[in-house]
């Protein structure tokens, strides 16, 4: 079939092959930390959202976001942590104890710890478009104080990239965890996203009224994972006590959806993963050309070795895409799927312990490390 340049995005090999079904699992895995090809079917409907773990208050209301303050203190070096936007809440980023991004870095020593909670989509915010959601980060940055420390998951890591290159002297340090950037290098999610037709994702867009909507997502993409793959996103035993709560946990983690902008799913389906403008040198945010070689603060990439979302190979590419110098790019490769980046118990133990520490290093202790 001769390739268009329209969109579309794609998903991992457990999913179904059915050409329909196809919008549904890009939504999940393009944009939602990829947020995996779990679905458990319905739960409780109509229950309040889930509460976050780690104590907070909202510094920011914005159209795109609620700015969520988790800081134990005024001072010291602020991490915005910018977690995906799709079909889930951003609780991703704040799961559980033991599973939680936020309380990770808190341990580690970061104390003044941001979140980007992201609004579901009103018909009103049909039209908002990713340069919507690069101005709200920027709006977010300067109320929380420029240079910040900016640590981007899966579709928050190339959001966060954009935003670095276009505002290089707003990131001081900037982390992506199971980043798509180069949609060149071969996944399953670039083979589908190459091959799906556009009108399915404009009909998608069409039946939401304009929005893509996550009950409808939810309904419609709803293979159930086994035992094993929870266990592996997790990464713990569930069967005891405590495992039994965590999975209660995800399941009503897992129907509480979001809907997104059409406008802006439909440039992430064209732009970023068929025509792969971030790596190609030729995406536009907030009216200019962005340039990675603008990129210049020290990185950190995070891959998983099990990832089928954002295979590790292309989680790292991004190295050789920015002008950060060798010797101020670090990276970790963990025995982990893609949810497991964001939600497993031994990544929390390992990799997210070095990754607060390598923020809290002076730059010439990241020198030393990396020569």
């Amino acid at each position: 079939m001769k390739e268009k340049t329209g969109n579309q995005p794609s998903r991992p090999g457990h999913a179904s092959d059915d050409p329909l079904l196809w919008p549904f699992a890009a939504a999940r895995l393009a944009m939602d930390a990829c947020f995996w090809w779990i679905e458990r079917g319905p739960a409780e409907q109509g229950d309040s959202s889930l509460p976050w773990t780690t104590p907070g208050t909202v510094a920011l209301e914005l159209a795109t976001m609620r700015l969520r303050d988790c800081t134990r203190t005024r001072s010291g070096q602020p991490a915005l942590v910018c977690a995906p936007y799709a079909l889930h809440r951003p609780l991703i980023a704040d799961f559980a104890p033991g599973h939680s991004v936020v309380q990770s870095l808190q341990a580690g020593g970061i104390d003044r710890v941001y979140l980007t909670d992201w609004r579901s989509a009103a018909p009103d915010m049909r039209y908002l478009s990713i340069d919507s959601y690069l101005t709200d980060l920027n709006v977010a940055i300067d109320e929380i104080g420029a240079p910040v420390d900016l640590v981007g998951l899966c579709q928050g890591g190339w959001l966060s990239l954009l935003y670095a290159a276009r505002f290089p002297a707003k990131v001081r340090r900037l982390v992506l965890a199971g980043a798509p950037v180069d949609l060149s290098i071969e996944s399953p999610l670039s083979r589908l996203t190459r091959n799906a037709p556009e009108l399915v994702y404009d009909q998608l867009v069409a039946r939401g009224g304009g929005n893509v909507s996550g009950e409808e997502m939810l309904r419609l993409w709803s293979k159930a994972p086994s035992r094993d793959d929870i266990e592996a996103a997790l990464q713990r035993d569930i069967s005891d006590e405590d495992g039994a709560a965590l999975l209660a946990r995800f399941d009503r983690w897992n129907t509480e959806t979001l809907d997104l902008p059409g406008t802006y799913y439909l440039q992430i389906v064209n732009w970023i993963f068929r025509e792969n403008r971030i790596a190609a040198g030729s995406f536009v945010a907030l009216g200019r050309a962005v340039d990675l070689k603008d990129v210049k603060a020290p990185v950190f990439l995070l891959a998983g070795l099990d990832d089928d979302v954002v295979p590790a190979a292309q989680a790292l590419a991004t190295a050789g895409l920015v002008g950060t110098p060798a010797a101020f790019i670090a990276a970790a490769s963990e025995p982990s799927n893609h949810l497991g980046l964001f939600m497993g118990a031994r990544t929390h133990a390992h990799a997210w312990p070095r990754i607060a520490g390598w923020l809290r290093d002076d730059l010439s202790g990241v020198l030393a490390r990396s020569a």
